[in-house]
């Protein structure tokens, strides 16, 4: 289907008001409706654009309409098609955008539903492809209702299937394994069963959903264990229509991600929910909870998530993915304005039973996918109700510090409520802020350059490992009692501290943690604890 043959549908009434000769033989792929002002990371190439302008307005007009027009243009899109109910027509400024980035303008009358828009889009393409389907008439008919009717994958496959005469055992799996539906009578497959499956490539019928609408993470696959109960030609046939179902899925939840990020933005900035400025907090967030589909009552768990860069995409596919994967509730999942993927999750409403898998083994599953690719997660402690959202937020956002921190180059999610040592808790802070406080702390101790302060260093380390005992710091560090008094005193002038006291100690030791000092030396290695009792008795003196 090109452009010029959905301008000339005559049952729209369509009204062309700007177009090159070029364009109109441009293929249409699929549609889009947005009020974004920026929709460009929701459209596809050689989509038709639906909107209502609800986002246009007379201030500031030209502005929204270049930065509405552009975001199509680097998507690629067809056409754009604007409803006139809004504002009773098309801004001129949008039109004289259209013409300044080469795409096609047509009114959209009040009396014309957007649906026919799209229904007419895609009866029009499977009227093409009629002719290379192996699927009955009958079936695709019923199939095409389906899909304009919002019905789900489990109905989609199911329909797929029902006309043939042996029943078929079809599940859609993801990478990491969830099943997304499956036929009745199939067997129920385990996340890791069904990750195998698909990785191995087992006996069997395997046909990739289109994954244009999907990330990495979330694209689903056609599996059947008898290649022999359908056709190829069908299953991809099949394979194509469940890709349908899932984009207008990710459509759906395109525009609940706006709402989430909203949420984002409140929880950032929320203070203690305290006073007169407290209450319009807690108000203002029960109502972008409401708007997530959230219930007003918790509890609710924060996860936080990046794959090494703050941008959309993978991390968001793969924190999506996880939360489905744990079989959790409603959920919000969204962007912060640092770039970072989060999730709200109501856990009010999931038995703890019906769980297939962890938070943490679904994380797990998840990063199998692409192993090359670090998948870093933090949660927290559940917020009892929306006033302990925000302090859950900073809970998750911390633990995803750490665990960037303790592998770097790994997969791996930090639960807030592990961090239980000052060694764990002190792997979400800066890496820069854990360096100044050494340095800061420690002072002439560092001296690269001075010998003395490498074995007084060391000495410290071993002391404050050996709990302040003088006789176990001898012993580990192969010295006399004498020399190891001596060079306490060294470490008490140089830092400023005393090592008698438990607030310099512990001064001490974290700057020891965040310097990343290794494990203290023991009396397992004699040979060379003699030759550092040797050295530092010539160095002492």
């Amino acid at each position: 289907m090109h452009v010029e043959h959905l301008l000339e549908d005559e049952s729209l009434g369509l009204r062309l008001l700007w177009v090159e000769d070029t364009l109109l033989r441009r293929e249409i792929t699929g549609v889009t409706v947005t009020d974004l002002e920026d929709p460009a990371r929701f459209v596809r190439s050689g989509e038709v654009v639906l909107s209502g302008l609800v986002w246009w307005a007379a201030e500031g007009g030209q502005d929204k309409a270049e930065r509405f027009v552009s975001a199509l243009r680097d998507a690629d899109a067809a056409v754009l098609l604007a409803g006139e109910e809004t504002h009773g027509c098309v801004p001129d400024e949008l039109i004289e955008a259209c013409m300044r980035h080469g795409i096609p303008v047509a009114a959209v009358p009040p009396r014309v539903m957007f649906r026919a828009v799209t229904d007419t889009v895609y009866l029009q393409r499977w009227g093409e492809l009629s002719r290379h389907h192996a699927l009955p008439e009958y079936v695709r008919g019923r199939l095409n209702r389906l899909l304009a009717q919002n019905a789900g994958p489990d109905t989609i496959l199911t329909t797929a299937f029902a006309h043939l005469r042996r029943p078929a055992e079809a599940h859609v799996l993801t990478p990491a394994g969830r099943t997304v539906a499956a036929t009745e009578g199939a067997p129920v497959l385990t996340a890791p069963e069904a990750a195998s499956l698909l990785r191995a490539d087992a006996d069997g019928a395997t046909v990739p959903v289109d994954a244009d609408a999907a990330s990495s993470y979330g694209r689903w696959y056609l599996y059947l264990p008898d290649p022999e109960v359908a056709p190829p030609r069908l299953l991809h046939e099949v394979a194509a229509i469940l890709g349908r179902c899932q984009k207008l899925i990710a459509h759906r939840r395109a525009a609940a991600q706006q709402a989430a990020d909203e949420l984002g933005v409140l929880l950032i900035g929320a203070g203690t929910g305290t006073g007169p400025d407290g209450e319009a907090e807690n108000a203002a967030v029960a109502a972008a909870l409401r708007s997530c589909g959230l219930p007003a009552e918790g509890p609710y768990r924060v996860i936080t998530a990046d794959a090494g860069v703050r941008q959309p995409g993978p991390a968001e596919g793969a924190l999506a993915e996880a939360v489905a994967l744990a079989g959790a509730g409603a959920a919000a999942l969204g962007r912060l304005p640092d770039g970072t993927a989060f999730a709200v999750l109501s856990e009010s409403d999931v038995p703890q039973d019906a769980v297939p898998v962890t938070l943490s083994e679904a994380w797990a599953l998840v990063a199998a996918c692409d192993p090359a690719v670090p998948l870093h997660s933090g949660t927290g402690s559940p917020a009892a109700g929306p006033q302990q959202l925000a302090g859950a937020l900073a809970q998750a956002r911390y633990a995803l510090d750490s665990a960037r921190s303790t592998a770097p180059d790994a997969s791996l999610l930090t639960d807030a409520t592990t961090l239980t040592s000052l060694g764990a808790l002190l792997t979400g802070v800066p890496a820069e802020v854990r360096a100044a406080f050494s340095r800061t702390v420690l002072g002439p101790l560092l001296d690269t350059g001075n010998a003395s302060a490498a074995l007084m260093l060391e000495t410290l380390r071993a002391f404050l490992a050996c709990d302040g005992s003088w006789a176990r710091t001898a012993e580990a560090l192969h010295l006399h009692v004498n020399t190891v008094h001596y060079r306490v005193q060294r470490i008490e002038h140089f830092t400023g501290r005393n090592l008698s006291s438990l607030a310099d100690r512990l001064d001490l030791w974290t700057a020891l943690l965040c310097r990343g000092t290794p494990t203290p030396p023991t009396t397992d290695s004699p040979a060379a604890g003699d030759r550092r009792a040797r050295s530092s008795t010539s160095l002492a003196r």
